[in-house]
């Protein structure tokens, strides 16, 4: 989706999705749905390559030398 949403389509699809919204808040999450979109194209460009998920982390297992 290259182009902005709408205050009107946030309405429209907010009412699609059973979430009629009063009047005032349209121009908020137009807003808001058009931050996330722009967030997710950012990460969407990123390169992970061999980066392993996330699920093969385990916390606290490093070796951290905390000596000054």
């Amino acid at each position: 989706m290259n182009s902005e949403l709408t205050p009107q389509e946030a309405a429209r699809g907010a009412l699609r999705a059973g979430l009629p919204l009063a009047g005032d808040r349209h121009e908020g999450v137009a807003a808001t749905a058009n931050h996330i979109h722009s967030v997710i194209a950012t990460l969407r460009e990123l390169d992970f390559g061999d980066t392993p998920p996330a699920a093969s982390y385990r916390a606290g297992g490093e070796n951290v030398d905390a000596t000054l």
